[in-house]
């Protein structure tokens, strides 16, 4: 599955998260990044950073989150 999203962020052209870490940055040592992601998750001691929530203005004057 690691390998299954990276190729989606890989053909969306993904931007840089929130450790400001680009894809060409991660890309430059993929095998140990990839690695790494897989390893935490699958022993459970991957705890993703909050995101921070940001309100949408939508043209009927109301907005999204």
């Amino acid at each position: 599955m690691i390998w299954q999203a990276y190729k989606r962020v890989r053909a969306n052209k993904g931007s840089a998260g929130i450790d400001a870490v680009n894809i060409e940055q991660f890309d430059e040592n993929l095998s140990k990044n990839l690695y790494k992601l897989w390893n935490r998750m699958a022993s459970g001691s991957y705890f993703p950073p909050a995101v921070k929530e940001v309100e949408i203005p939508k043209k009927d004057g109301k907005v999204r989150k």
